[in-house]
């Protein structure tokens, strides 16, 4: 289920929205080297994938019956998951008027966190370590999502998104940033007014 909807989200973003600048300016970064670059950034991800399906191969060589962390896992997964979809559809929602072009979504689970869908994608790589941690070598899977954090917070996510932000939302986005969590949902900040 959660790679169908990320993949639908992917599909539809690729037919129905213009290049994610991201990547815009990682051609332009790499310029005639782009096509080779992009590959392994590519590879790069396939390879981190499959590290990350590792859970779930640990979880399938366990025998026990369901027990407690099976069914924590299998609520963190719905909760993730929704999360997920929730936050695709705020800011699809938002992205769709046109009055809001260049301005900061804070509508929703935006309001709370900069980055819900990062959050969200985060929990759900949780949800594998409850089903897995009852098997053998299950405590190995907390890797997984530890490591997922770091590349969100510092690598692949956060990073290269924000700079994107700033780039075409400006100002808007500094105080944007100055009030709302960039990771973890939080009520934000309140701006003092001076009189």
């Amino acid at each position: 289920a959660w790679a169908i909807r990320l993949s639908g989200y992917i599909l539809w973003r690729v037919l129905t929205m213009p290049e994610d600048g991201r990547y815009q300016t990682l051609k332009q970064n790499w310029g005639t080297a782009a096509q080779a670059k992009l590959f392994w950034f590519y590879q790069f991800q396939a390879i981190g994938s499959l590290l990350f399906a590792l859970p779930m191969l640990i979880a399938a060589q366990g025998t026990a019956p369901l027990g407690l962390f099976d069914f924590l896992g299998i609520g963190i997964w719905l909760l993730a998951i929704s999360g997920e979809l929730v936050a695709d559809r705020q800011l699809t929602r938002f992205r769709a008027n046109s009055e809001n072009r260049g301005q900061v979504c804070r509508e929703g689970l935006w309001y709370y966190s900069r980055h819900p869908n990062y959050f969200f994608e985060w929990l759900h790589w949780w949800s594998y370590v409850g089903l897995a941690i009852a098997a053998p070598w299950g405590w190995l899977t907390i890797l997984g999502p530890l490591l997922m954090l770091y590349f969100i917070l510092n690598v692949t996510g956060i990073p290269p998104t924000e700079a994107q932000a700033l780039k075409s939302r400006g100002d808007a986005y500094r105080e944007y940033q100055q009030t709302t969590n960039a990771f973890f949902p939080w009520p934000p900040e309140q701006k003092q007014v001076t009189l």
